[in-house]
């Protein structure tokens, strides 16, 4: 994080992480209230940024990815994954283009892993990647009247379609999925930090846990080192929020992947769930109280809700889920997992 930045989130009230995250600015009750129903800006520093660039970025990346590297443009962002040659995401990103460099938007710990992973495999393709991190800011925005904010600091209309993208003024913006409208949005340090300010009137700031919080109540997955190579991009619901195109060339995994979607042979899904406990880590086992304790599945992720214990995101296995399992969090004593409706159908993958 920039120094300069970080000053400007202390003034506002900003608590940091070992790890140099904001937390809350505060009050974490209140955020994760007003989080929930109300407009709230965030810093997204917790996501790093990897850049790419060259005559050969486009071809280079479009051999690597889940998603189809070509429908990204400076009107267009995506989804996409990256995966091992089992088919297991390595990691899941949101690929933006800006100034025709591709960045790839992604947790901080998982970032240096991914960089020299990718670079493994560049050999003679005129492409640059580095970390980007620096390069630019990143914040989110999110409620019920982030559009008409958003278009009133920018003086244009924002992004209307979930993935659409626009740069004005050195500041690029990304639609993404939300239950309110949400944006990620990019930029060097003074306009975001005009912007920061202009939004800070009518929007509290609110720490990284809360974006979380949106991610989990939009049904979007991330995965984090405790998860990294857990998860083929379906049981992660990848392919039903635009991560994943089966129409593209091949790619690390792309056959386990597609095997996956077309012979039906899905056994685990990801779900929204309900914890009744304070705090959970991604990857911690979740069992099947019923049966002697036996896993029935893992936790992506889970952040405390207003209302009481946690919201979470969990790939289950689909019997345990379908037959109303007793699901424990760790053991079969453990803290109750309670299955929570998702804000899309799971029923789109299996009409392929």
């Amino acid at each position: 994080m920039k120094p300069e930045w970080k000053a400007y989130l202390q003034d506002d009230g900003a608590e940091f992480a070992e790890d140099g995250s904001v937390v809350s600015f505060g009050n974490p009750e209140r955020e994760r209230r007003v989080t929930t129903a109300g407009n709230v800006i965030c810093d997204l520093s917790h996501y790093g940024l990897i850049a790419a660039y060259g005559e050969d970025a486009a071809d280079f990346l479009q051999g690597q990815f889940s998603n189809d590297i070509q429908a990204v443009d400076a009107g267009h962002s995506q989804l996409s994954s990256y995966c091992t040659p089992k088919g297991r995401m390595l990691a899941n990103f949101r690929v933006i283009r800006r100034d025709g460099t591709y960045y790839l938007r992604l947790p901080q710990a998982l970032l240096e892993p991914m960089l020299k992973r990718l670079r493994m495999y560049v050999l003679r393709s005129r492409v640059t990647l580095e970390d980007a991190s620096a390069s630019l800011i990143r914040m989110g925005l999110s409620g019920p009247d982030a559009a008409t904010l958003l278009g009133e600091a920018l003086g244009c209309t924002p992004p209307q379609a979930v993935d659409d993208t626009l740069t004005r003024d050195g500041i690029t913006v990304a639609r993404i999925i939300g239950h309110h409208p949400r944006y990620e949005i990019y930029g060097s340090l003074e306009p975001l930090h005009k912007l920061w300010t202009r939004l800070n009137v009518h929007g509290a700031p609110v720490g990284a846990p809360c974006w979380g919080l949106l991610n989990v109540l939009a049904g979007i997955p991330v995965v984090q080192p405790a998860t990294s190579e857990a998860f083929v991009p379906q049981m992660a619901n990848m392919e039903l929020i635009g991560g994943v195109s089966f129409q593209k060339g091949c790619y690390p995994g792309q056959e386990i992947v597609a095997r996956m979607q077309y012979l039906g042979n899905l056994k685990r899904r990801m779900y929204r769930v309900h914890i009744d406990a304070d705090a959970a880590d991604p990857g911690t086992e979740i069992v099947d109280a019923d049966a002697e304790g036996n896993p029935a599945g893992r936790l992506v992720e889970a952040y405390r809700h207003p209302d009481g214990g946690l919201e979470g995101l969990a790939v289950l296995q689909i019997g345990s889920a379908d037959q109303g399992a007793k699901l424990r969090l760790g053991q079969r004593k453990g803290a109750h997992v309670t299955l929570r409706e998702l804000p899309y159908s799971l029923e789109v993958a299996a009409t392929g």
